[in-house]
């Protein structure tokens, strides 16, 4: 249970690490790729928060 709570760390270290995202191209609908890149993490922080949740209320 404790490596699966390393999952957690993704979303953190996706979004502090800005050399990462911090640029203008590719563009999604008009959004600069420093936008949707940060709300791309919305749902899938989501998604892992569920799946650490579930695996750990079933273990």
């Amino acid at each position: 249970m404790k490596y699966l709570n390393l999952l957690l760390l993704l979303p953190f270290v996706g979004l502090l690490w800005m050399p990462l995202y911090d640029r203008a191209d590719p563009v999604l609908f008009g959004f600069p790729f420093f936008y949707w890149y940060q709300f791309a993490w919305v749902p899938v922080t989501s998604v892992i928060i569920w799946i650490v949740w579930k695996k750990g209320h079933d273990a």
